[in-house]
């Protein structure tokens, strides 16, 4: 018996359910008793809703994370980390890789801590295959799961993100409109924002009517890593008759990456070549010159995702998508 198969008994929603489980007044006494039966008749003790029930809370949340080596995840957690302490909560990590049936053993590993929730860094949580999410509608029948920057929905999944599509979108149209028409697009990774991105860069482009843009789409193989290594890449690209003034890269280490393809190949930055990242990390500074970024405002998105998660498990009605805007933040990589 879980909190999902007392909603379908009761006929109501898992939210009205975890608002009886915490004591909320904004529920009709005849929907409260209707689902306390179906509780008692079932001996169901809910994790994250033991304050309610009279037992002691854990006050615990599990965080998963792919790679904690990744300046954007580890970022992430730390935010995390630092407002679920302020709101009384302690966190479990965990380091799942990329394996679907790794992430589903550590997810399993992290249930059985007692947990009142599961908060999900990254969008790679998010399989293109409905059935690799199958794993998330599971633990949501169990206890809130909590998505950073990427969307899923499903009942008692909240998701916080930033707009990446409109995000690259608006950066791609303003290097456009300074006179910069042969922009290239790096990436590597396609996951659910890396998606977004890079539907962002196509749409500006298609906006724009830039012909062949295709062309300068070019991904940076997993087996290629290290930034000197990326630089040589994209110079072998450049090479192969590829001329291009921009470049639009899917994060800060690829666009440091561009950064030194430049400096290799003797152009002037931003005079012969401009560059934007993303995600306006720490890296944009350590970069000769400052990397202009796309800021996917981390620590807003963190902060939000906790209270939405207090709220939810405190009983309160919260809204299961909340999306923020990025900004371009300017520095010494364009001149526009």
């Amino acid at each position: 018996m879980t909190i999902y198969d007392i909603s379908k008994k009761a006929g109501v929603s898992i939210a009205t359910v975890s608002r009886v489980l915490n004591g909320s007044p904004k529920v009709k006494e005849a929907t409260r008793k209707k689902i306390m039966d179906i509780i008692e008749e079932n001996e169901y003790t809910p994790n994250s809703s033991a304050r309610a029930m009279g037992l002691k809370a854990m006050r615990t949340v599990g965080i998963l994370c792919a790679d904690s080596s990744d300046i954007f995840l580890a970022k992430a957690v730390y935010y995390l980390e630092q407002n679920l302490q302020a709101a009384g909560y302690e966190s479990i990590l965990c380091c799942t890789g990329y394996n679907l049936d790794t992430r589903k053993n550590y997810v399993n590993l992290i249930l059985s801590k007692k947990v009142d929730a599961l908060i999900l860094v990254g969008s790679n949580f998010i399989g293109e295959a409905e059935q690799e999410n199958q794993y998330i509608k599971d633990v949501s029948a169990k206890v809130p799961v909590m998505i950073l920057n990427a969307s899923y929905h499903h009942d008692n999944v909240y998701c916080i993100l930033c707009d990446d599509m409109n995000s690259m979108y608006r950066a791609a149209s303003e290097m456009y409109d300074s006179g910069i028409h042969d922009i290239l697009y790096l990436y590597k990774a396609l996951s659910y924002s890396g998606h977004k991105k890079l539907d962002g860069f196509k749409a500006a482009m298609e906006n724009k009517k830039v012909k062949g843009y295709e062309k300068l789409i070019l991904r940076i193989p997993e087996e290629v890593s290290g930034l000197e290594n990326i630089a040589d890449f994209v110079s072998d690209y450049a090479t192969k008759d590829h001329r291009f003034h921009g470049v639009i890269a899917a994060d800060d280490e690829l666009g440091i990456a561009a950064v030194k393809y430049g400096q290799k190949n003797g152009l002037s930055i931003p005079g012969d070549l401009s560059v934007i990242g993303y995600n306006n990390s720490m890296l944009t500074e350590c970069s000769t010159p400052e990397l202009t970024s796309i800021d996917n405002q981390l620590e807003t998105l963190s902060e939000c995702l906790v209270s939405t998660l207090i709220g939810v498990l405190s009983g309160r009605e919260m809204p299961q998508k909340t999306v923020f805007s990025g900004s371009l933040v300017k520095r010494k990589t364009t001149d526009f």
